[in-house]
């Protein structure tokens, strides 16, 4: 990288930080203000809905967002993702009521899907991958802290403010991003046109929402035997191989079948899904056992869960740097997930009785193994794969983290819904009557003896959540081993970000 263009790259990569922190807060943010959202807005039947149809959204877009990246160039696509995103957020906070809030929150989640997806892609633009990893270790580490104090600032907004204001503190931090990437970012000119495959856009996009439809809504707004969501789950069925067929087929594929040849991208996938299965599915029930055994406010929960964002920060930074000085990345996933899995079944250890400080080592364990694992993922599939397919790889790798927590959700939601019933049945006096709906405030209005006996069957119900958490994550530990370590390439891919770079100029120096 020559002087000149070094400022313009740090520029770059810091309006990138923020189009990420953006990105992965509006998936936690919400939560904290569900409930005073329901207060104001009424319709408490559709609330499922507001993050549901943002995940929905996000999920769908991001293969799009990829593709359109490789073909057209990653600054206009930034852009346009950027620009729907903050429409989408300022409506949102304008919401009169629930309906709108969902269907603006679908429109915010079609501009977010591309935000992570093309902001990862843009660093292989402009990074080669040996220096590539340092800076995905930033990007894991904001994602780590994202994850923590999203709820913490939906609490405070709500608290302080409004709940509309966890919608409009996007837009001035957009702002500031889409301002930077219009001055320092420099796209490339597309010289020919492009046969844009609508077919499997189309299928795929179906197909991933009838994954993410019964996967969010079955078990809680429907039951999983009712017509609805057994038609998605055998809809999601039929796609599939459709969407093979018609991939197989395409000039220009959304999803090209090439890349599940190549093994390092597999393997990749494979780990990203079954990690993304272990972590959002089990981490999820953190602020339940915090909140009910511990009697701890949502924001008291969140503060608590904070060793959690500093394992992934610490472990992001220092994996990355190492596999920038060395140039080696595979011992990273499989150290990661190994520590993973330990802290996993440390946390199926967790009882009433344990002290909130054991919680947090607990908490801290886990969150070191993800930072090794998460980032690393993202670069040996770009690594692996022909510069022009860097968006559809990227996205791809996204794309099988966000189905795998999915579905960990789903399952992991049925599991400790079955035993908490299945606990409460033997711990609770007889003839007294449980509610249909539980949650932490109502538990501790509750008389003594059945406050303890909420308090026993909950922490006793987390066990089998994390011990099914430990052996998924064995299961990512065994993949690990299949992903084969290939060099890192030492030289950027010149497409979009600071072109026209002389061959001496592409090897990207340490910042």
């Amino acid at each position: 990288m020559s002087e000149t263009q070094a400022p313009r790259v740090r520029l770059i990569f810091i309006a990138l930080l923020l189009v990420l922190l953006l990105a992965s807060l509006d998936q936690t943010i919400v939560s904290t203000a569900l409930p005073t959202i329901v207060g104001d807005l009424g319709g408490l039947s559709h609330l499922s809905w507001v993050v549901t149809a943002y995940l929905l959204a996000s999920t769908v877009a991001a293969p799009l967002y990829g593709k359109l990246g490789d073909l057209y160039g990653r600054k206009l696509v930034l852009q346009a993702a950027i620009v729907i995103f903050l429409v989408g957020s300022a409506l949102c906070g304008l919401s009169q009521n629930m309906v709108e809030l969902i269907g603006f929150r679908a429109l915010q989640g079609l501009g977010g899907g591309g935000l992570m997806v093309v902001t990862l892609a843009v660093v292989g633009d402009i990074f080669p991958p040996r220096e590539r990893g340092r800076y995905q270790g930033y990007f894991g580490g904001v994602f780590g802290v994202s994850t923590v104090i999203g709820p913490l600032l939906g609490g405070f907004f709500v608290d302080s403010l409004s709940w509309r204001w966890i919608f409009y503190v996007n837009l001035p931090v957009g702002a500031i991003a889409l301002a930077v990437i219009g001055f320092a970012f420099h796209a490339r000119t597309t010289t020919h046109r492009h046969a844009m495959d609508y077919a499997g856009a189309v299928i795929l996009g179906s197909l991933l929402t009838s994954v993410i439809l019964f996967t969010s809504l079955g078990g809680t707004t429907w039951p999983w035997a009712s017509w609805q969501i057994v038609g998605l789950i055998l809809l999601s069925i039929l796609l599939l191989p459709a969407f093979v067929r018609v991939e197989s087929r395409a000039a220009e594929p959304i999803m090209p079948l090439s890349l599940f040849r190549n093994r390092i991208f597999s393997a990749t996938g494979a780990v990203g899904f079954v990690v993304g299965f272990a972590l959002f599915g089990a981490v999820t029930y953190l602020p339940v056992y915090l909140q009910v055994t511990k009697g701890a406010s949502p924001t008291k929960s969140g503060l608590q869960l904070t060793p959690l964002m500093a394992g992934v920060l610490i472990s992001s930074i220092l994996s990355g740097q190492l596999i920038t000085r060395r140039g080696r990345y595979r011992v990273f996933p499989i150290i990661g997930t190994a520590i993973m899995a330990v802290g996993m079944f440390l946390l199926s250890r967790l009882g009433v009785s344990t002290p909130t400080y054991v919680t947090a080592l607990y908490a801290l364990v886990v969150g070191l193994g993800i930072g090794m694992t998460m980032q690393v993922l993202v670069l040996a599939a770009q690594n692996a794969v022909d510069p022009r397919m860097m968006g559809v790889a990227t996205s791809g790798s996204t794309l099988f983290r966000q189905i795998g927590g999915s579905i960990g959700v789903a399952v992991f939601g049925t599991i400790f819904a079955n035993r908490v019933h299945v606990e409460l049945l033997s711990r609770l006096p007889k003839g007294t009557h449980v509610p249909a709906a539980i949650n932490p405030q109502g538990i501790r209005h509750l008389p003594a003896a059945a406050h303890t006996a909420f308090v026993d069957a909950f922490a006793a119900a987390l066990h089998p959540v994390f011990l099914t958490a430990t052996g998924i994550s064995l299961v990512a530990f065994a993949l690990t081993w299949l992903l084969r370590e290939v060099p890192l390439r030492t030289q950027a891919h010149a497409g979009d970000a600071i072109p026209p770079l002389r061959d001496e100029d592409t090897a990207v120096e340490a910042a």
